[in-house]
């Protein structure tokens, strides 16, 4: 682990069931970590019993494996990561401490919808691929395909993944990270029989695609070892992986102007350009774990320094200085205890009980020094939400006490308190990501719950520009002009992708939206707040007596009028909020929060209602493959659903169709589509977008939602909130 040109670091990343526990398997016997007998059955990497139970991962589990190339040795960092797309934020945060990816892709169903999303995910956080075509026998038994159709059919895989390393990779590493067979960053082969080849080590070794046909044909079940024993999995995959994975200081000259913010001339920067092992301490936490017996346990990267256990270190986000007490390695579910983990590694850390996923560390004597990593992208949000409470109220402290810790290693669980009905609110990115939610309430708090039905977030926004309206407070003595407006598509994406950040220089930020979102230079230059929830806070007010000094208020005034819109007390989103003039009292005493925040809300909400509200839902993006006889019944069930559907292309006799689906319509999909299909469809979902619900159902949405929040059934007219 010391010397640094013989570290890797790397994930193996796939769409939900193509085969990357089974895969890490095979290199956890080969490391001698489990017996070569139950690899590819055991599924190490799976320890809890919700994974076992269900055959699908759903959390990320780090190992650290030994594997020699011509008598050389190296340690490979590996982390297996969930493939079902209510986890992708742990996909997410475990790219972030990797320099390389292992794309795993089953032969038969070829690239798909998670696949895509993992690569681009991958290629977002400037971390190399490699591709393993896994699954091959399935091509030998199930497809019954001759050598050439074989060729053909990967061929087409491997051209389907550059065309996304194309699309999505930075200029300068498009044709640098192309897979290409013929150089040997694809590997061929079969997890669960252990075999795996690229073409250098398949002409070194005198085999080819028919040996693999013969294995698989032969009546000899002996053939099939033969060949593992031949060209064993682990030896393709590690040796690619040394050969063509960056150690962690070249990756970290390429990766740290990517993902650092802040001033890049520092000797705390230069050091983790070089990964400098006697440099200032830098890590970034990408995982946070409760042990039932140490308390909670920090995972992440060390980009600088040493980490030693009595070291000081300061937390960037939590802004608080904290010990660390104890460094240690991860080995799938167990800690091993190490003195000291040099830079480039991955360490498990006791003793920063304050840290959060996405937590940078640094030296202690670095805490003024301004800079962070940058926060992380998340693929999609949390639209799903349950109210749970405990089977038996006494455990009510308990259950608080246990969400708290679920939402600390989960940081795409969200958990909040109705403060109206008294309910707990457990929102997740999809019916899946709640149910295993609960199982881990159950297995590892011992606490039962009731829930209710799944409800499905809105957010509230506008189609139209308001007036000017007046905002006065209670006391009459301050006054706010306050207009609103839709704001555009280019603006949203560019708030999502985080382009646009309230902590950017405001001269930097107008030059973008005048030239990507047709914005008024002037304009953009006086935006002064954006909300986590895309909306923008515009101050175009000039020498206005005492606005500055109450500026901050109105500002949270303005935030907490985002969080909850006047028709449903949901969540507003896209919408751009600007004061055009104001008047303020001169006594403080007269312009506290109580007096701000309501004259802020007045004026928002009058303008809100008086610019064609609507309700925006969640629209889910759905990838089906499904024989050219069934299409007619998976229209149907789409339709049935509110379903539309964007694309559909036919290859041999499947079709694949492109639908985006309403969540609040997607209970129950995966059993109709199978029964209309009498199982015979493939299908991944990811989130799409936030969509304007239909006018026909509008009214009963927002009334049935007041109702569920116990909101009186009349709608606020714009007069409501004028005095």
């Amino acid at each position: 682990m010391k010397d640094i040109e013989r570290v890797r670091n790397i994930g193996i990343i796939a769409h939900v069931d193509h085969g990357k526990t089974t895969t890490s398997d095979t290199l956890l016997a080969a490391a001698g970590i489990i017996s070569p007998k139950v690899a590819g059955e055991a599924l190490a990497l799976d320890y809890l019993s919700v994974e076992q139970q269900r055959g699908i991962t759903v959390k990320a589990a780090n190992v650290s494996l030994y594997h020699e190339v011509d008598g050389k040795g190296y340690v490979i960092n590996l982390i297996d990561t969930p493939g079902h797309v209510d986890f992708s934020g742990r996909v997410t945060r475990s790219l972030r401490v990797l320099d390389g990816s292992i794309v795993v892709v089953d032969a038969v169903e070829g690239v798909m919808t998670q696949t895509e999303t993992v690569l681009r995910q991958s290629l977002e956080e400037r971390v190399r691929p490699i591709l393993f075509i896994n699954k091959i026998d399935r091509l030998v038994k199930e497809l019954k395909l001759g050598p050439q159709e074989m060729m053909q059919k990967l061929l087409d895989i491997i051209k389907s993944v550059n065309d996304l390393i194309d699309m999505y990779a930075e200029p300068e590493f498009k044709d640098k990270w192309m897979v290409n067979p013929t150089q040997g960053t694809v590997v061929f082969g079969s997890a669960k029989d252990k075999w795996g080849f690229t073409l250098p080590i398949a002409q070194k070794k005198g085999i080819n695609m028919k040996n693999v046909i013969d294995a698989y044909t032969s009546s000899d079940k002996n053939k099939i070892n033969e060949l593992a024993s031949q060209v064993p999995i682990h030896e393709a995959l590690l040796d690619a992986v040394i050969k063509f994975v960056p150690n962690p200081r070249d990756a970290q000259k390429y990766r740290i102007p990517k993902i650092w913010k802040g001033d890049m001339d520092n000797d705390l920067v230069k050091s983790m350009l070089n990964a400098d092992p006697n440099g200032p301490i830098v890590m970034m936490i990408n995982d946070m774990k409760v042990d039932p017996h140490a308390g909670l346990v920090a995972t992440g990267r060390v980009f600088s320094g040493t980490l030693r256990s009595g070291e000081e270190v300061w937390l960037v986000n939590a802004k608080s200085p904290q010990k660390i007490l104890q460094v240690s390695i991860y080995m799938g579910q167990l800690r091993e205890l190490a003195d000291e983990i040099p830079a480039g590694n991955i360490a498990a850390v006791l003793g920063l009980d304050k840290a959060r996923a996405g937590e940078t560390l640094v030296d202690i004597n670095f805490k003024n020094l301004q800079g962070s990593f940058e926060s992380l992208h998340y693929v999609s949000e949390p639209v799903v939400t349950i109210a749970v409470e405990p089977k038996n109220p006494k455990d009510l402290t308990k259950m608080i006490d246990a969400l708290r810790k679920l939402t600390i290693e989960d940081p795409n669980l969200v958990v909040k308190i109705n403060e109206e009905t008294g309910e707990y609110l457990l929102s997740g990115m999809g019916f899946l990501h709640l149910e295993v939610s609960l199982q881990l309430l159950k297995d590892n708090y011992g606490i039962e719950v009731n829930t209710s039905p799944p409800i499905v977030v809105y957010r509230e926004s506008i189609r139209a520009k308001s007036q000017v309206f007046e905002g006065k407070s209670p006391n009459k003595h301050n006054k706010f002009y306050i207009s609103v407006e839709p704001l555009n598509e280019q603006t949203i994406e560019l708030i999502t992708n985080g382009t646009i950040r309230e902590d950017m220089d405001s001269k930097e930020m107008a030059k973008i939206l005048r030239d990507q979102a047709d914005w008024d230079y002037d304009e953009a230059k006086r935006i002064i707040a954006v909300d986590e929830n895309v909306n923008l806070f515009v101050d175009m007010t000039s020498g206005i007596q005492h606005l500055r000094e109450i500026m901050d208020t109105l500002l949270q005034g303005f935030r907490l009028a985002m969080r909850e819109g006047p028709l449903a007390h949901e969540p507003i989103r896209g919408l751009k909020v600007v004061l055009h003039d104001a008047v303020v009292h001169e006594d403080p005493a007269h312009r506290g929060p109580a007096q701000i925040y309501p004259a802020v809300r007045n004026a928002i909400f009058a303008g809100f209602l008086t610019s064609r509200p609507t309700l925006l839902e969640p629209l889910q993006k759905l990838d089906i493959r499904v024989p050219m006889d069934l299409v007619g019944n998976v229209t149907a069930v789409l339709t049935r659903k509110r379903g539309k559907i964007l694309n559909m292309t036919q290859v041999g006799n499947v079709a694949r169709i492109l639908a985006e689906i309403p969540v609040a319509d997607s209970y129950e999909l995966a059993s109709d589509l199978r029964g209309a299909t009498g199982g015979r469809a493939f299908w991944g979902t990811e989130f799409s977008r936030w969509a304007p619900v239909p006018d026909s159902l509008l009214m009963d949405v927002i009334m049935k939602i007041r109702e569920r929040k116990g909101l009186p059934k009349q709608i606020p007219k714009p007069e409501d909130f004028l005095s």
